[in-house]
């Protein structure tokens, strides 16, 4: 089995220190999916939610929600952030969010795409919720990852191992 890297040998919490490792560029790619009502995704569509426009609002929070990552996760390196970029794509009864997140630095950013993610679906299910609160969120995962020791990373249903 792996060794968790957030535990001491003692089996205390510890933060990584990536003091030594080198600088390199590093991408993620996150991406999940909310369902809802036809309906309700035709309202979003038009533009005809009461609370404004749902796809920009989710966008920007998911911008600053990967920028403020290692606030919520309490072991997660501060990270400068070079580029984040949210995506959607609207099917029949459900939006797939998708992220990307890049930054030079000594660790990964799938935190930062994961929780960009996370909290644009969590937008668009408060912007939605009086015309369908029956909207389910899931699929939150890693697609891509990019840099560092392990090199790229490919989630299986995109082609990887």
């Amino acid at each position: 089995m792996a060794k968790l890297t957030h535990v001491s040998a003692d089996g205390a919490v510890q933060m990584v220190d990536v003091t030594e490792k080198p600088v390199t560029q590093r991408q993620a790619e996150a991406a999940g999916e909310i369902r809802m009502l036809p309906e309700t995704l035709a309202l979003v569509r038009e533009g005809g939610m009461r609370k404004g426009n749902v796809l920009e609002a989710a966008r920007l929070a998911g911008i600053m929600a990967a920028k403020r990552t290692a606030e919520l996760i309490p072991l997660c390196h501060s990270l400068a952030l070079t580029g984040v970029e949210v995506t959607f794509e609207l099917e029949d009864a459900r939006i797939l969010v998708r992220s990307r997140v890049k930054v030079p630095d000594r660790t990964g950013v799938e935190m930062e795409a994961l929780t960009a993610v996370s909290v644009a679906l969590l937008t668009i299910y408060d912007m939605c919720k009086a015309a369908d609160r029956g909207m389910v969120l899931g699929g939150i995962r890693v697609m891509r990852k990019e840099g560092g020791q392990s090199g790229i990373y490919v989630a299986p249903e995109e082609g990887g191992d």
